[in-house]
């Protein structure tokens, strides 16, 4: 589970998405071989939504965020809209295509296309290893150097 006192980083990766007991993000936090927030806690309070505010914000400037069947409302696909949207920010959207229908597969795929002509990166795939590898790929590239 996550910490909303994560400490401050200059730079970190947003882990947003699907939240409803779904294991990507035990699968990929392991992997990743960089800085990030992982949202999700045991107990939501005012204070870690206020956390999560600042990391997503003025902290985590790529943001990445995977889709999955355990998802019940649509607040996490507003979000991943709402970061293409901020060019400041590198947006990637992950969508695990198990479990979906055809018909919720055919509108996902509309959001990972609008995401893509908005110039974030997306794609449906069943391999969180290839998020991580990008995601590794692209803190490496677009972080600031240290000195």
């Amino acid at each position: 589970m996550g910490n909303c006192n994560n400490e401050l980083a200059e730079d970190k990766i947003f882990l947003g998405g699907t939240c409803n007991n779904s294991v990507w993000r035990d699968e990929l936090m392991p992997m990743l071989q960089v800085k990030y927030f992982n949202p999700v806690v045991e107990d939501w309070t005012p204070e870690c939504q206020e956390e999560e505010y600042k990391q997503k914000e003025d902290i985590c400037r790529i943001h990445f965020y995977c889709i999955t069947k355990e998802m019940t409302g649509v607040f996490s696909i507003a979000e991943v809209i709402d970061s293409v949207h901020n060019k400041e920010k590198i947006t990637y959207l992950h969508v695990i295509p198990e479990g979906f229908d055809e018909r919720q597969l055919k509108s996902l795929k509309a959001v990972v296309d609008l995401v893509k002509r908005r110039g974030g990166i997306a794609y449906i795939d069943d391999d969180i290893l290839r998020s991580a590898r990008i995601l590794n790929y692209a803190h490496a590239k677009y972080s600031p150097k240290q000195a």
